[in-house]
């Protein structure tokens, strides 16, 4: 099959080099110069695992990349829409890169074609991207839009790809819907065809939930703290019920990234619109932002007035595997730690250059127990690997003060205080 992608990020680059390897002629198509060059020179803008090893694979076999919208159009069968719809100053998905995609689709449209919406938008968007590839083209029933919504976790995206739980397709054109199906055959996967509406609704449906049940368990957490419950053991309780399952039940300093944040706002906007009040969500919305607030009352407990002190800390991505620091918790609390006086220096194994710009002021240390050395207190946002095995002891010994706030219960709270660590989890004795 010849597939174009229109959008380079996390979900456009990944399904480029997926289907590629898949054995699809692909090309990605960006407005962005800088970084299409450096995608046709191999050099890969984003971090996630095996991401890299695909592209060096298929690029310049059955992978290119253009900033030239009309050759991406013109030479492919199936187009993917995958560029971005982040929040607007009132919490709505910016469909503006979407609908100059679909301009230039309309504009430089050769004949019949599948344009296939893989960004997330809101329920209705694939109509009106239909109208509007129709009012640039000068006629009807010449495009088929689908929508295809993506389920790719950030860390383990071409995993996910490659092993999805399901492949979801939404359209009025049961042909349509067929030929799509057949680009994901080789994936083995069950795949299920609905209605264009219900599909777009499914995609924010899916991410809200597990957003729900992320707040759910922080607001347990704050309960068990409290009572002198342990939360950990709580959610595995929970979770051994199958209606329930252990995932997303691992309680902590509260969800960030790029899709929960900004889709978990997007329909309460459009439920909103419509004359539905969404109660639960903009629960969960409150909720989410207290937890993160609540790192730095957390820390204040420990160490008391922050003037002064300095604070280590592993982890600046909003989860590990990748490099990603959009609505990460640790960039929201910096920032609240060094307006209360505190000097920080952090350490995290992907997102340092990023984090440069985005928290001056802020020392960066080449490694985690640089990041540990002189503090007045360790507090960990990010659950890398790495962080999981330290020396605990060297960690110890090279801090001005055994102060520690785990807000992603890496660490055994027996065993860390047994070293002699004031030690101070999320939900736990």
């Amino acid at each position: 099959m010849r597939i174009c992608v229109v959008g380079t990020g996390y979900v456009g680059l990944v399904t480029c080099a997926c289907f590629a390897d898949l054995g699809n002629d692909v090309i990605g198509v960006d407005i962005d110069r800088a970084k299409i060059d450096k995608l046709n020179n191999n050099i890969i803008p984003i971090f996630e695992p095996g991401l890299k090893e695909l592209i060096d694979r298929n690029l310049g076999k059955r992978l290119s990349f253009t900033t030239d919208l009309k050759a991406g159009v013109q030479s492919s069968e199936f187009i993917y829409i995958a560029v971005g719809t982040p929040p607007n100053e009132k919490g709505e998905a910016d469909l503006t890169a979407v609908k100059e995609v679909a301009a230039g689709i309309g504009k430089h449209l050769n004949g019949p074609k599948i344009v296939v919406d893989k960004s997330t938008v809101p329920v209705g968007m694939g109509d009106l991207v239909e109208s509007i590839i129709e009012e640039h083209c000068g006629s009807s029933g010449r495009v088929q839009v689908i929508s295809n919504p993506e389920f790719l976790k950030e860390g383990s995206a071409v995993y996910d790809f490659m092993h999805p739980d399901r492949i979801l397709i939404g359209t009025n054109n049961r042909t349509a819907a067929e030929k799509v199906s057949e680009l994901y055959q080789p994936l083995e996967a069950e795949i299920m065809i609905t209605d264009l509406r219900s599909a777009e609704m499914i995609k924010y449906a899916s991410n809200a939930f597990l957003a729900t049940k992320i707040t759910f368990i922080n607001e347990i957490a704050n309960l068990c703290e409290r009572v002198n419950a342990d939360v950990t053991k709580v959610a595995h309780g929970m979770g051994l019920d199958k209606r329930i399952g252990h995932f997303f039940l691992n309680a902590g300093a509260g969800y960030g990234g790029s899709c929960f944040p900004k889709d978990v706002s997007a329909l309460v906007q459009k439920a909103d619109k419509e004359g539905s009040d969404f109660k639960i969500l903009k629960a969960v919305i409150a909720a989410n932002d207290f937890q993160k607030r609540s790192m730095l009352a957390r820390i204040k407990e420990v160490l008391g007035p922050l003037e002064g002190k300095q604070i280590g800390v592993l982890g600046l991505a909003f989860k590990p595997n990748t490099d990603d620091l959009r609505e990460a918790v640790a960039v929201e609390v910096i920032h609240l730690l060094m307006e209360n006086g505190a000097r920080v220096k952090a350490y995290d194994p992907a997102a340092m250059e990023a984090a440069q710009v985005l928290l001056p002021g802020v020392k960066f240390a080449e490694n985690a127990y640089a990041a540990a050395e002189d503090a007045h207190c360790l507090v960990i946002f990010t659950e890398w690997n790495e962080f999981k095995e330290m020396d605990l002891e060297r960690v110890k010994a090279s801090m001005r003060a055994p102060n520690m706030v785990d807000g992603r219960n890496i660490y055994d709270p027996t065993k860390v205080k047994a070293l002699g660590f004031n030690y101070r989890g999320i939900g736990r004795k």
